[in-house]
């Protein structure tokens, strides 16, 4: 599948955070979300929308350095806790962070957490941000699910990026995903060329777009394996398919859970 642009992870911040409005707006905000059980509703849109004033606070002001987070205004939710409130205080500030965004364009060099010291980073993570909590309060509020082809794609190729990041960084449950000649090979049955081949070195873990026999594979639609990826749907449900050692697909789940 094609990279996705600048523009169109921008784009996608706004819409997921309009269809997780959607979601939360007639929701009880109390109510626990079952993939995230040490928060509520509120609690994840709060999340999501600290998350997205943060970022835009670091791309508006071109920050050289982490940004405390006492130090973005309203990032702690609106003062009021009536739901009109909340819904209000969301789509204000992933409005303002796309703008942001799109001010900045993708090259400007600004921190970030990771490997790439650019806009374009923000713009990517916050999209896939929102997607994979807008999953979360479906399940919560026990509504479908779906996201488009390309973007599912890269959300499962942006978190290899971050694993293999963390690992080399020395992250210790990343370190653990070593081990020579073993394979996890992931397979969307109804996209064409989304498929990814982690391969387990003695020194770590590599991985590529490949279809090639693994020791365990994991298949079926590709949002469904997006969710197993990203641990919001079992590896046996959505009409996912394991065939090969479960216990290497659940050793890569469990130590790839950070963050």
């Amino acid at each position: 599948m094609s990279p996705l642009t600048h523009a169109r992870y921008c784009e996608e911040i706004l819409f997921q955070t309009d269809l997780l409005r959607d979601l939360v707006k007639d929701a009880d905000l109390t109510a626990r979300v079952p993939t995230c059980p040490d928060w509520n509703l509120r609690e994840l849109v709060v999340h999501v929308g600290g998350a997205h004033r943060w970022t835009g606070e670091i791309v508006r002001t071109r920050a050289a350095g982490e940004l405390p987070d006492d130090g973005v205004p309203g990032s702690d939710g609106p003062a009021s806790g009536d739901a009109a409130a909340l819904d209000a205080w969301l789509a204000e500030g992933a409005a303002a962070t796309v703008d942001a965004l799109r001010e900045a364009g993708p090259d400007t060099e600004v921190w970030t957490w990771a490997w790439e010291r650019r806009t374009a980073f923000w713009a990517r993570r916050m999209a896939h941000e929102t997607a994979v909590h807008r999953a979360d309060a479906a399940a919560a509020v026990g509504q479908d699910f779906e996201v488009a082809p390309d973007l599912a794609a890269d959300t499962i190729t942006e978190w290899l990026q971050i694993v293999s990041f963390a690992q080399a960084e020395g992250d210790p449950e990343a370190a653990e995903l070593r081990g020579g000649g073993r394979s996890l090979h992931l397979h969307a049955t109804d996209a064409p060329d989304a498929e990814w081949l982690i391969e387990f070195g003695e020194d770590g873990f590599t991985w590529r777009h490949a279809h090639a026999k693994a020791t365990v594979a994991l298949r079926g639609p590709l949002t469904e394996l997006m969710l197993a990826f990203n641990r919001r749907r079992k590896p046996d449900e959505g009409g996912l398919e394991v065939l090969g050692d479960r216990g290497l697909l659940d050793f890569w789940l469990e130590r790839s859970s950070f963050g």
